[in-house]
């Protein structure tokens, strides 16, 4: 698939809690306006209309006639049938309501939806991290690529998308890659999202400057404190992310020993990076304990952090070798190094999800033509 390079056009959604954004995307770039119009998610009606009246001025500015729609929505949902369930930011969403389906009578176009996790693994394995590290170990000779991803975003939540060669891994119900139900190795009796999300930073630097939650500020000001750019408490500010790196590096590692493939951050704490990815990759790098006493590694496979140079060249170096097929003089290149590797987007989020929600459309399209030629 090779989407940068598409003729087709996808209309698409950025859908939050308070604002809706539509615009439309060809070979991986907008080719509209944005169009924002208020979510309105208290009520249905007024809700709907506005996606309707949202996605009906975006196909008025098409170059071309758009062949989908796609986009990405909160669930639970059954993504593949395009019902929407019951939604916490969005409470008109009550009882199942069939938004897909809805917008292919009115627009007469497939429309496909999906999870903002799922499209940003996808976005990324398309066109973003993972093409830059294959890329990278290409250039250096190496004769490893990597073909799986995990992707996860940093945020208001804790949210996770995996792709496999090239293809979006969904699941039965629409639920694969929820990682951040996954348990919180320093709160056992909550969930991951807990300790690595927005409210976790600023829940554990409240508790650890003396303060009260509702004046803790807000990350972006904590990580600035933890630099010393801000006055404030610095060791809680090192330590809120800190913690957040060790539960996040926790719930990666379980993800891992299943996927074994590179992962990619985003969300708007990715940019705290240097604050928390350190813990992230040390706690991938962490032993087990047996019975004995003994120790061995919880991943099988070494892991790197690829925001440190250092690191990095190391990764991209492996463990080359050539060596001699058993009574033969031919040579085959062997790298015996297991590893995998941690970074950020290289798309950015948002940028990340639109191109997933567009080649994820191109993808399924392309699908179907071919089941209708078999």
């Amino acid at each position: 698939m090779d989407p940068q390079n598409d003729a087709r056009v996808v209309m698409t959604l950025d859908a939050g809690g308070t604002n809706f954004r539509f615009s439309a995307i060809c070979g991986n770039r907008p080719v509209t306006e944005t169009v924002s119009m208020q979510s309105n998610g208290d009520n249905l009606d007024r809700c709907l209309a506005n996606i309707v009246e949202g996605f009906t001025r975006i196909k008025k500015q098409c170059p071309v006639m758009p062949v989908a729609i796609s986009f990405a929505f909160p669930g639970p949902a059954d993504y593949p049938g395009g019902i929407i369930g019951d939604l916490g930011n969005l409470p008109g969403f009550r009882g199942g309501v069939a938004l897909g389906p809805m917008l292919e009578e009115i627009f007469k176009i497939p429309t496909f939806i999906n999870n903002d996790g799922d499209l940003f693994a996808y976005g990324e394995a398309i066109s973003g991290f993972l093409p830059y590290v294959n890329r990278l170990l290409e250039e250096a000779g190496s004769p490893r690529r990597y073909r799986n991803l995990l992707g996860v975003t940093l945020g208001t939540g804790f949210g996770g998308g995996i792709v496999h060669d090239g293809t979006l891994f969904t699941g039965d119900n629409s639920i694969a890659g929820e990682v951040w139900l996954l348990r919180n190795k320093l709160s056992p009796q909550m969930n991951a999202e807990e300790g690595a999300s927005i409210r976790a930073v600023r829940r554990v630097y409240a508790e650890l400057a003396g303060i009260p939650l509702e004046l803790a500020p807000e990350p972006r000001e904590i990580c600035d404190i933890a630099a010393g750019k801000s006055p404030g408490n610095q060791a809680a500010a090192l330590e809120s992310f800190g913690r957040l790196g060790e539960v996040a590096g926790d719930a990666i590692a379980n993800v891992l020993t299943l996927i074994d493939g590179l992962t990619v951050i985003g969300g708007g704490i990715s940019a705290a990076w240097p604050l928390f990815l350190p813990a992230l990759v040390s706690e991938l790098n962490s032993p087990y304990t047996d019975p004995g006493g003994k120790s061995f590694r919880r991943l099988t496979a070494t892991a790197y952090n690829l925001e440190d140079q250092e690191q990095l060249r190391e990764f991209i170096a492996g463990g080359r070798r050539e060596i001699t097929v058993p009574g033969t003089s031919r040579t085959v290149v062997y790298d015996p190094i297991q590893r995998v590797g941690v970074g950020i987007s290289r798309l950015g989020t948002s940028e990340a999800i639109a191109i997933g929600a567009y080649a994820y459309a191109l993808h399924q399209l392309d699908q179907q033509m071919k089941g209708h030629l078999i």
